[in-house]
């Protein structure tokens, strides 16, 4: 579990193509610190650390995953954001994010709000149902309130904080980013559709 709070912009090293596909990424994470083992949320795809080095760590990612988020587009250099995984008595500062991801989404455009940047986002028809004003959405693992929705797009504040510690402050229109809706969204929708089939 992950809060969406990100603590480390990580790049990537070097992709390497075996069975399935290794990433490399440079991290400013104490790797004493990290397990072999250990899970990391990276632009939002929770993933688990098979090697690291002093300021690196790899992980293994599946034609599946590679298919279904933005991680098929990552190259040498790409940002990363970076969350380590939830600790019992941690400071839940977002909202719970599990890190497996529901679908891509599009930044429709981009503009400045005074200091803030407002995005807003294409989302895949199937998942737009679950996005409420007010609500929490996760974006490359960010965790971020919804101001307004309009059919299957819908726009988010960017602060200059979030801007500076994240990658969306670097989104520009026609970017695909991760998207995983609120997990309460998932559930109520869900019990709905149970309703009407007991």
């Amino acid at each position: 579990m992950f809060t969406g709070i990100i603590t480390d912009i990580g790049t990537v090293a070097a992709r390497e193509a075996h069975g399935d596909t290794r990433f490399r990424i440079r991290t400013a994470y104490d790797m004493d610190s990290v397990a072999i083992g250990a899970s990391i949320a990276c632009s939002g795809v929770c993933l688990t650390v098979v090697q690291k080095g002093e300021d690196w760590f790899a992980v293994d990612v599946s034609a599946e995953t590679l298919s279904r988020t933005t991680l098929g587009n990552w190259t040498d250099g790409s940002p990363v954001n970076l969350e380590r995984s939830l600790k019992v008595g941690d400071e839940l500062g977002g909202h719970i994010v599990s890190g497996h991801v529901d679908g891509v989404a599009e930044v429709v455009n981009v503009t400045t709000e005074g200091d803030s940047l407002r995005v807003r986002f294409r989302a895949p028809k199937a998942l737009a149902g679950f996005i409420a004003e007010k609500g929490s959405v996760a974006i490359d693992g960010v965790s971020l309130t919804v101001n307004d929705v309009q059919d299957v797009t819908f726009g988010v504040n960017l602060i200059p904080h979030t801007q500076q510690v994240t990658t969306l402050g670097r989104l520009t229109a026609g970017a695909q980013v991760n998207m995983e809706i609120d997990a309460l969204a998932r559930y109520v929708a869900r019990l709905q559709q149970w309703g009407k089939t007991a």
